[in-house]
This record gives structure tokens, C-alpha cells and sequence, in this order.
């Protein structure tokens, strides 16, 4: 699966264009409202940005892993909050339907997904299963054609302004072969949202709890039509996932390295750019050096994820996609902190965008899997292979 690359360059100017015109000039809008303009969403359903991911057989625009990564990289150099709009709706919240739903759930869902019409929010994350997934406590008891779902679904992106969620819940015994995934629709009788997350940074993105209390949902709506397939499912999908943050976390370094240069090359001390200081330099070399490094392994990473098949998983390319996900996202913790030292006490005011990013970027340790939880799957992988 991927776009022609003629029509690939044509898109990706479009994005890069609407980025630099729309998204970096209402940054000041979102940090301030703590919400993406309407408008803005309008335009994002507009030019496709809802439907890379989905085959163009479903209305998206079916980018391969290669060229998501490279539209992540561009929509990283503006506030995450933009890309968090789109973003479950690219990857955990649709990926899930796509590799392993059944033909009908495909034809019902994603051409929705792919347009915007639908946002879908991936629901796994529990008070108390969170890096241990395996261990989710929210129940789905069958009850005739039905399952009554039980529980609370913690942190769950875009779950304000989700149509639906794709959910995982219990309905076999204790461990990863006892859960299932749901196409839960928003709006079911029992189905209640908790107060907004007030969070760190990535202010503009929408996060709460998701309440179920006895929710009713035809068994047919669980991926794929099978019982007890849905840690595989999830496992399935992290790999993209994975390598989507990784590109993001390196486009918003360059950002942030370009904050920095800009200010070296016009702020003065003792008569002369602060640029011109040799460790400041040193600072500004550092960063542009773990940048090209990562960029250069989140390529190398999504290259061999599409040499693979389709929907099926391969311990090296997890390995590959968990070690650009743990260097990526320290690494722009890194050049965050350094942009912040380069600009001195400015870089401590919330007018300097180097200041929200340094606060935006400390969340790419953490979803998608811990930078710990990726040194677990590289480090078992190594002894598998040892």
C-alpha cells in the first residue's frame, strides 16, 4: 500500500504549505483557548489528513509507512496539538479495524474514519493497566447477541470528540487471550466521559476518562467477529504507531532547533550573536546531530516495516520500531532542553514557543509505550536472538 510518489510530493507540499499558513500562525490561538479552531478541523478533513493510513478502497489516501512517517515529520514542526486531532484517527483507532475487522465492519467504518466524518479514539489504557495491558480489568459479559461492557478507560485520546472507540475489554479468563477489541459507538446508554485532563503541555489536546456501566454492544461489533483476539490486535498495530511518534518527535526537534538558531543568530551578549559563542554552537551541534541520527533510523525503521506483509508481525521490525521510539523521543527531550538553555531566560516564558514545546515533547516518552517498556522489547528481543 502506498500513493504514487508523484502524487505523494504534491500532497506533502499541500501539507507542508498548510502547516506554515493555517497550523504554526493559530498556535498562540490553541495555547490560549486550549482547543484546535473548528475551522482548522475543517480544513484538516478537507485536504485527507484523517485518511493517510486507509487504503484509497475506503476513501483514504493510503499512504505506506515511508511516506507517513515523512507527513508526521511535517505536522511535528508545528503544536502536537494539530496532530492530535488526526491522530487516532491514522493510527490505534483505525489500524485496528483495518488489519483485522471483518469486511462489513470495514465498509461501515472506515470510509467515515478516513473522511473525518467519524473520529475514533483507542480505549486500552485503565487506572490500573496501563504498560501492563495484558492486565485490563474492564469486563464484556455476553448476554445473548450482546456484551454488557464494565469499567473505566483512563487518558483516552480524543475521547471528547469520538464518534466511537475502539475498545478493548475482558471476555475470557485473566491474561492477554482473555481480551477482546469492541467498536463501541459514542452516545450508548451507560457510556459516560469524565472531566478534561489538565495536563502538562499539549494544551488544545482532548483526553478523559471513558465510563462504562453496563454498555450494550452487539457481539458483532467485536474486530474481526472472534472472542479473545484483541492484545493481538493491539500488538498489531503498535508498530505504526510507534514509528509515528518517532517521525513526530524528530520534526518538532527540528523545530525547536530552528527556534534556537533563529534566536543565537539575533539575540547579543558582550557585543557579539550569541551564536557566535562556541558552546552555544557546541549546544546547536549536538542537536542537529541526534536529529539527522534519528531521522535517518525512523526511515531506515518504516523502509523495512513495509517490506513486511501486510497485518503481519515481525519481531525485527518491533524491535527497529521500539529502538526509534525510546531515541527519538529522548532525544527531542534533549534538544528541548537545550533550546531552553540557548534561550536563557526567555526560553522560561510561555512568549517563546520553546517553552511549550519543552513541556509538549515530554509526553513522547510516555504513550505509545515508555521509553522503558521499549528497552524491555529490545532487550528481549536480543536474547531471543542471542
Amino acid at each position: 500500500m502506498a500513493l504514487d510518489q508523484e502524487t505523494f510530493h504534491l500532497l506533502q507540499a499541500s501539507v507542508e504549505r498548510f502547516i506554515q499558513e493555517r497550523l504554526v500562525p493559530a498556535e498562540d490561538i490553541v495555547e490560549e483557548q486550549d482547543d484546535v479552531p473548528a475551522d482548522i478541523v475543517d480544513d484538516m478533513r478537507t485536504l485527507g489528513l484523517f485518511g493517510l493510513s486507509i487504503p484509497e478502497e475506503f476513501g483514504g489516501i493510503g499512504l505506506s509507512m515511508s511516506q507517513e512517517v515523512q507527513v508526521a515529520y511535517a505536522l511535528g514542526q508545528t503544536a502536537l496539538a494539530f496532530r492530535s486531532v488526526v491522530g487516532t484517527n491514522i493510527g490505534i483507532g483505525s489500524q485496528g479495524i483495518l488489519m483485522d475487522g471483518t469486511p462489513e465492519q470495514k465498509a461501515a467504518f472506515l470510509p467515515r474514519i478516513a473522511s473525518g466524518e467519524l473520529i475514533v479514539s483507542f480505549a486500552l489504557t485503565e487506572p490500573d493497566a496501563g504498560s501492563d495491558a495484558a492486565s485490563l480489568r474492564t469486563r464484556a459479559v455476553r448476554d445473548g447477541d450482546d456484551y454488557l461492557l464494565t469499567g473505566t478507560k483512563r487518558f483516552i485520546t480524543n475521547a471528547p470528540r469520538a464518534g466511537a472507540f475502539t475498545l478493548m475489554a475482558r471476555t475470557g479468563d485473566a491474561g492477554a487471550g482473555g481480551i477482546s477489541a469492541f467498536i463501541v459507538p459514542a452516545g450508548l446508554p451507560g457510556l459516560s466521559l469524565g472531566k478534561p485532563d489538565k495536563k502538562m503541555g499539549q494544551r488544545g489536546t482532548k483526553t478523559c476518562d471513558v465510563n462504562l456501566d453496563g454498555v450494550r454492544v452487539p457481539a458483532a461489533n467485536i474486530i474481526g467477529g472472534v472472542p479473545g483476539m484483541g492484545f493481538k490486535t493491539a500488538m498489531k498495530i503498535i508498530d505504526r504507531g510507534r514509528l509515528h511518534v518517532s517521525a513526530l518527535a524528530c520534526g518538532m526537534a527540528n523545530r525547536i532547533l530552528s527556534e534556537s538558531i533563529a534566536y543565537a543568530a539575533q539575540r547579543k551578549q558582550f557585543g557579539k550573536r550569541i551564536g557566535d559563542f562556541q558552546l552555544v554552537q557546541a549546544m546547536l551541534a549536538d542537536s542537529q546531530a541526534e536529529l539527522l541520527a534519528g531521522w535517518s533510523l525512523v526511515q531506515a525503521a518504516a523502509s523495512k516495516y513495509d517490506a513486511k506483509p501486510v497485518g503481519v508481525s515481525d519481531p525485527e521490525v518491533s524491535m527497529q520500531a521500539s529502538c526509534a521510539k525510546m531515541f527519538t523521543t529522548e532525544m527531542v527531550g534533549r534538544v528541548a532542553d537545550r533550546g531552553v538553555q540557548i534561550h536563557g531566560g526567555a526560553g522560561y516564558i510561555n512568549e517563546y514557543k520553546v517553552e511549550r514545546f519543552y513541556r509538549d515533547v515530554r509526553l513522547l516518552r510516555l504513550y505509545e509505550g515508555t521509553t522503558q517498556i521499549q528497552q524491555l522489547v529490545i532487550g528481549k528481543h536480543l536474547m531471543r536472538a542471542g
